[in-house]
């Protein structure tokens, strides 16, 4: 059991989108959850009320912006401001999943860039810094004026393969799209595998016509993407894989989302088992095949090392036993 955390400077309260990720946090981190209340009006209107002195006191707010992500971003805002005119030292927010980070660029003319508008909006309202996990664009970062840390989920993920006896040459790391190869890249070389990608003879939005660059055959096939959302991608990604004789096929997201029909589609697929973190805690069916890896003890390591100004890069390391000298 984790000893409470000592300094008394340091305050965690948790908002509605993921209070079991909250729980488990603070359970790491051996910082109670403040106490407040959140509700809502017949109207919509949110009202937050703090219920306990944060005069002073660097507090850290957890909030995931998965869906409703309005409701969810405006509860954050509203927290936020509380915390500042109640005269807090600094507010860190930590959000495990960073909603509309996927419009980090003006794809068509007259678009927003509604990425960069949140970044706008969390600063200010008097954010002092942001704390999130495996942003789907790392340039969202430079979005912010003010600190942003990035933990990736990729070392945890080799962890787990590694446990699992999933190394080596005969495990191939498939990019299900080839604007994921920077991630998938990451996970095959701290399981000293190689790499293979999938890509499309047409447009990235029609996915009929896709083909591996890569040997899968023999192999066991994981799957790697930032975020599960509808479940398309790698229900099409397993098909072509299994198609190119990969013996089994593993799939792994940072955050399971699974919007409209997405278990349905993955409990189509020949996927063996879907890993997500707790990041996102959807209400929507899950997958029958689905497992679930924590980042509680990542973000409360971080936490800890932010409050007692320590660097939070030893925290992306992973050594792989296996792998030679």
């Amino acid at each position: 059991m984790v000893q409470s955390y000592a300094d008394k400077q340091i305050k965690l309260f948790s908002l509605n989108a993921n209070p079991e990720i909250a729980k488990k946090i603070s359970e790491e981190s051996g910082i109670p959850l403040g106490k407040m209340s959140s509700r809502q009006f017949s109207d919509g209107e949110i009202q937050i009320n703090i219920e306990e002195s944060v005069r002073g006191i660097d507090v850290y707010i957890i909030q995931s912006t998965n869906y409703p992500v309005n409701n969810h971003l405006w509860e954050l805002l509203i927290m936020v401001d509380a915390c500042k005119r109640a005269s807090a030292n600094t507010v860190t927010v930590v959000m495990p999943y960073f909603g509309y980070a996927r419009q980090d660029r003006i794809a068509k003319s007259r678009e927003p860039l509604t990425a960069k508008l949140v970044a706008n909006m969390l600063v200010k309202a008097g954010v002092d810094r942001v704390l999130t996990l495996d942003l789907h664009a790392v340039q969202v970062q430079g979005f912010f004026d003010i600190p942003v840390d990035n933990l990736f989920t990729v070392p945890l993920f080799a962890r787990y393969y590694m446990e699992k006896g999933l190394s080596g040459e005969d495990v191939v790391i498939v990019s299900p799209k080839n604007s994921g190869i920077k991630r998938a890249r990451a996970l095959a070389e701290l399981l000293d595998s190689p790499l293979a990608i999938i890509d499309y003879a047409q447009d990235d939005s029609d996915r009929s016509e896709g083909y591996i660059i890569g040997d899968v055959t023999g192999k066991t096939a994981i799957l790697i993407d930032d975020m599960l959302n509808t479940g398309r991608t790698f229900s099409e990604a397993a098909r072509i894989v299994k198609e190119g004789r990969a013996t089994e096929i593993y799939a792994v997201a940072s955050h399971g989302l699974f919007a409209g029909n997405a278990t349905e589609l993955l409990d189509a697929a020949p996927i063996k088992e879907i890993l997500v973190t707790d990041s996102v805690a959807s209400k929507n069916p899950h997958p029958k095949n689905i497992a679930f890896l924590s980042a509680s003890k990542l973000i409360a390591d971080a936490i800890i090392r932010i409050h007692e100004r320590r660097p939070v890069s030893p925290l992306f390391a992973f050594n792989n036993p296996n792998k030679e000298k």
